[in-house]
């Protein structure tokens, strides 16, 4: 028999007797999981996050080696500064207060295989400029791309993202699409047509392909509208990097949410949802104990919520295809990343923050997994220079990966549970096989010698290495196949999942007490998240019949922004092999 407990800070009414709903349990303590114990503490709720990690922030995480913090995520976040909702979800959330936010004024450089670089400056007027200079026979479309970026940067400042549509008012949403009617050609014009077409539109071949790659990788399903979306928050200084990085952006939003009441335990693991006539009434932890509250939000990735955790149960037809064979479809969840961190004894002043690099074919065929020809090259000590020793540099290369050919070369678990110290914890080191480790030198070594070409010196200047695969996802988060985004959009997953957010809200049909939270709620990244909390708890209040509440976090000064230019190098000769 299990040992029945009550959420430690989390007391009271419990959801198997009548009352009002108090106390909750929240699954994950990423981004979705502190923005939502943050408003459930706004406005009067007990909670208790469970996480099995030993950190906070779920993707958005880094790492210590030998001296150097690798931070993985955070390459630009959305809402870092004024003149849009997303911005006030940021402050609510305590995440920027007292930081600097670093804005490079180029967005990403892509440079072909014969060294010419396409340098996407998000101020219009410049990149405008740039690109008709490197295509004069490409000005008229050209020119088209630009002004629309310059209406996005307007259409911005009424963006929703405070509250669902779903819970809006007739006034409120006549009143959303009213300030749309200004921005409405843009909107259309630019969702109804793919980046792959619109880019086939140019006669320079480079541009063809770097336009395709503007969000550093290859989106083949995504429309031109959210390019313009990040080049425009770009230019407005609202996607810029916030000082501390990745973690330190998670661990701000913990510390606002304990300021507020919240609790965490971390190496925690959930292993199932307890449910009664019905209702969630709590959850079933790996130990065998039990945890009970009035409400359980699941956090983590939604093929664990449903297939798991709830063993499939609770799903109506357009949920159980979703979840049983949409989810196979190719494109339908975006795909992990294979990701390759070096600490350099040296600087590297000649390393651009960023740069998308396009491959040829010999050296593609190394990267095991890759989905497009193309890696991502950040020298990541331009965006954190307080994560690594003074006068080093930390390189950050990565590329979309496919799970499947990782899994093929494995032959063990992925994620384990042991005791190490008296202490069990889930997220250790697990044995994979031969092949797999030989795959990660393959793809490390060829990686290493692409970057030696183009910045001469770099390899022995190499002090620490660290490599993760998608399988590194899964045993960290337990992500469907290594995911970091959850479901696409654009297409019929993230379309789906759409529509029935509209139809059941954050929840499933059928089941009482229960809610869904964090990127696999929605579509999109960080921002996401941060706003799926506060619209799964817009959506509590109503069922509460309590008005909802929330508050800027006043603990610390705004933050403080800052643009660093990105100074033009020389396009390098073609390298051998390269051209």
């Amino acid at each position: 028999m299990t040992e029945t407990q009550s959420t430690t800070g989390a007391g009271g009414t419990s959801s198997d007797t009548p009352g009002p709903r108090e106390t909750m349990i929240i699954i994950g303590a990423g981004l979705g999981g502190l923005s939502t114990g943050c408003y459930a503490q706004m406005n009067g709720y007990r909670t208790r996050i469970l996480e099995m990690h030993e950190i906070p922030g779920g993707c958005c995480t880094a790492w210590d080696r030998g001296g150097f913090t690798l931070d993985c995520c955070v390459s630009w976040l959305l809402g870092s500064g004024p003149g849009n909702e997303m911005h006030q979800i940021w402050l609510e959330l305590g995440a920027l207060q007292g930081k600097e936010v670093r804005h490079f004024d180029v967005f990403n450089i892509v440079r072909g295989q014969d060294g010419r670089a396409v340098r996407f400056y998000s101020d219009p007027d410049r990149l405008e400029a740039h690109l008709i200079e490197l295509s004069p026979a490409d000005a008229r479309t050209v020119r088209k791309f630009c002004a629309q970026l310059r209406t996005f940067r307007k259409a911005l400042a009424v963006y929703p993202f405070l509250k669902p549509v779903g819970l809006m008012s007739r006034t409120e949403r006549w009143r959303m699409l009213a300030s749309f009617v200004p921005y409405f050609n843009a909107v259309r014009t630019t969702i109804s047509v793919l980046m792959t077409d619109f880019s086939a539109r140019f006669k320079d071949p480079l541009l063809r392909d770097a336009f395709n790659h503007i969000l550093y990788e290859k989106h083949p399903a995504f429309p031109v509208l959210p390019f313009h979306f990040q080049l425009a928050s770009h230019a407005n200084l609202s996607a810029g990097v916030p000082e501390g990085g990745s973690l330190g952006l998670a661990e701000s939003i913990e510390g606002r949410y304990r300021r507020l009441g919240g609790e965490v335990s971390y190496n925690t693991k959930v292993e199932s949802v307890i449910v009664q006539d019905d209702r969630a009434v709590g959850v079933e932890l790996s130990d065998g104990s039990e945890l009970r509250a009035d409400i359980v939000v699941s956090a983590c990735d939604g093929y664990t919520t449903t297939m798991k955790l709830l063993g499939g149960r609770y799903l109506d037809d357009t949920y159980r295809r979703l979840y049983t064979r949409t989810i196979q479809e190719p494109g339908m969840v975006f795909p992990g990343y294979f990701t390759l961190f070096l600490g350099l004894s040296r600087p590297f002043p000649e390393g651009d923050p960023c740069t998308t690099y396009l491959l040829d074919e010999a050296t593609a065929a190394e990267l095991t997994g890759i989905r497009h020809p193309s890696i991502n090259v950040q020298f990541r000590s331009r965006h954190y220079p307080e994560l690594s020793p003074s006068g080093t540099t930390v390189v950050y290369a990565t590329y979309f990966c496919d799970i499947a050919p990782w899994r093929a070369l494995d032959e063990g678990p992925e994620q384990v549970t042991r005791t190490r110290g008296g202490e069990r914890l889930h997220t250790l080191p697990v044995r994979h096989g031969r092949g797999y480790y030989a795959a990660k030198r393959r793809a490390r070594e060829a990686l290493v010698d692409f970057l030696e070409q183009r910045f001469p010196g770099l390899r022995e200047a190499i002090v620490v290495r660290d490599v993760s695969t998608p399988l590194t996802q899964v045993r960290y988060t337990g992500n469907y196949d290594g995911t970091v985004l959850g479901w696409q959009p654009f297409v019929e997953s993230g379309e789906t999942l759409e529509e029935l957010i509209k139809k059941h809200g954050p929840g499933l049909p059928g089941l009482r007490n229960f809610y869904q939270s964090g990127v696999w709620a929605t579509t999109g990244g960080l921002i996401r998240a941060a706003a799926a909390g506060r619209h799964v708890m817009q959506f509590v209040c109503r069922d509460d019949g309590k008005p909802f509440t929330a508050s800027v976090d006043h603990t610390a000064p705004p933050p403080t922004h800052r643009v660093i230019p990105v100074p033009p190098h020389p396009d390098p000769p073609p390298t051998e092999g390269n051209t």
